[in-house]
């Protein structure tokens, strides 16, 4: 018979179990005292988290009983797999402890760690230092298994590939298992005290089960005690020192909360809008790119642009905390957006992550995508995306465009996008373009090298928008390719905005002339 994930060899837990068919880097880590080997498929977290499967007690309680006959058959999780507890509502919490069923999980590894988003939104926290290095040493493809509802690539870690969505039931059985590459009907988890194999249909909670235990541990006054004072907050919160006054006091020590540059140097009547003159191409990038390949998420990884703006700061790695966390920054933000482990900028050939090339350099050599945009910016060069199909698709994520903007990009020119995202570039003074009907950056001959002159878009300010801006691309031979590119601007409120700079500029000025 195959033999269980975390005892491939002798007594030694390995990941590498049954990899016979497939890709495999045994890699060996000491961690936490043990021996251990890292493979391929190895589930480097587990984790029940977000609001979506933890509002409903079935899968809760099943969890909770899946671990209680776990450890009554004496089964631990893989000793490489950082595990974790945040329901959505501290009634899950109620009605575990009415259960008796917290010691149950506890023994399985999943501790309460919080309420609300963790895991699912990148707040994971790192890996064990050696889990880590063991992970990047043999560039192995971890995976990350979660009750949440969202696994686009890069998100849940910077460590782990591939993130597999699963219900709390089996989150708790992959923790157990130690890999993905594990079939629950012929391996077994492990084994009991008396040496006999155990499965996953061994220890899975029968329907009634679950049914009985809901019934004696939940009622209706463990949701209305814990809902009749959920904005108090606990003591620390409620000791929280809290300025007082008409205006925000800006710290200007703090990592997590800093005064944006969104209004400065803000006139009271909009400028004119400008066409665009000398343009870079700051990522090259190919089809269905996501808000969250855009987007600033998951933690921080060290020696980072972010990461190095928090240790130039004083923060040690310990207190990094997430990009989510530090949403308040924009130092960090803007650090972190473009920088997905996941993202291809076809600029570089076959590097992915948050790199571009500096054309302020000679040679234009590899560097990270902030950098490289704070010396365009020091140059005074403005710069441009250029994408594929169906850009910015998934959620909205406000610094999908927030971060654009502040790295400098005056428009992005793909051939189509997501209706929100590209709203969202236009709220923030970022033009979206399209290619002309059934053109891409490729079939145009562009490579991504070439000096963009864009025109037409100061029609906008004789209060018309054009249908089409004309763009003008410069190769350093000094061949040009020229096309006409829709401009995505879709209706009179959208053009408001962009002649503001943006929506916030908009409204702040609306309010002023209200005064």
């Amino acid at each position: 018979p195959p033999a269980p994930a975390a005892d491939a060899k002798g007594n030694m837990p390995s990941a590498a179990a049954g990899a016979d068919g497939r890709p495999s880097n045994p890699t060996p880590v000491h961690y936490n005292g043990q021996d251990m080997e890292l493979d391929h498929g190895m589930v480097a977290i587990a984790s029940i988290t977000s609001c979506t499967n933890t509002s409903n007690p079935s899968v809760m309680v099943g969890a909770g009983l899946l671990a209680r006959n776990a450890a009554a058959k004496g089964l631990k999780p893989a000793p490489w797999v950082k595990t974790s507890m945040a329901p959505g509502s501290q009634v899950v919490t109620g009605y575990y402890e009415a259960a008796g069923l917290w010691k149950d999980l506890e023994a399985m590894g999943f501790y309460l760690v919080g309420y609300g988003c963790t895991t699912c939104i990148g707040n994971s926290g790192p890996l064990p230092a050696e889990i880590s290095a063991g992970i990047n040493e043999g560039d192995l493809a971890a995976t990350a298994v979660l009750s949440g509802n969202r696994n686009f690539e890069g998100r849940i870690n910077p460590d782990v590939k591939m993130n597999y969505l699963a219900s709390p039931i089996l989150v708790i059985a992959y923790a157990i298992a130690g890999t993905m590459d594990f079939d629950f009907e012929t391996q077994p988890l492990g084994t009991d005290n008396e040496g006999n194999d155990v499965f996953l249909r061994d220890i899975w909670p029968s329907t009634e089960e679950i049914e009985d235990v809901i019934a004696s541990s939940i009622t209706k006054e463990l949701y209305s005690a814990d809902y009749a004072d959920v904005f108090k907050g606990d003591e620390r919160w409620q000791n929280l020192d809290v300025p007082t006054g008409e205006t925000f006091a800006w710290d200007e020590d703090s990592t997590y909360i800093r005064r944006a540059p969104y209004f400065d140097g803000m006139s009271r009547e909009p400028e004119a809008v400008s066409d665009v003159s000398g343009a870079r191409v700051l990522a090259l990038l190919g089809d269905s790119v996501t808000t969250d390949h855009i987007s600033p998420a998951s933690t921080i990884k060290p020696g980072s642009p972010a990461a190095q703006y928090l240790d130039s700061h004083g923060v040690e790695r310990k207190d990094y905390n997430s990009l989510g966390a530090r949403r308040g920054n924009h130092e960090v933000m803007v650090r972190g957006t473009f920088a997905n482990i996941r993202l291809q900028n076809q600029l570089l050939d076959g590097v992915s992550g948050g790199y571009t090339r500096d054309f302020t350099q000679e040679g234009g050599p590899q560097a990270y995508i902030y950098d490289a945009a704070m010396n365009y910016k020091e140059v005074g060069t403005p710069l441009v995306v250029l994408g594929g199909k169906e850009y910015g698709t998934g959620s909205s994520r406000d610094w999908a465009a927030k971060g654009t903007l502040l790295l400098g990009v005056k428009a992005v020119i793909a051939e189509s996008f997501e209706r929100i995202h590209r709203s969202n570039l236009i709220g923030m003074g970022v033009v979206p373009l399209q290619f002309p009907e059934g053109e891409s950056w490729k079939s145009l001959g562009l490579d991504g090298t070439e000096t963009f002159d864009i025109s037409g878009i100061e029609e906008l300010n004789n209060g018309s928008t054009p249908k089409t801006v004309h763009v003008t691309a410069k190769k350093e031979g000094g061949e040009t390719i020229e096309f006409d590119a829709v401009t995505r601007i879709d209706t009179p409120g959208e053009a408001d905005y962009y002649r503001h700079g943006g929506i916030l500029q908009y409204v702040l000025r609306n309010m002023m002339a209200q005064q």
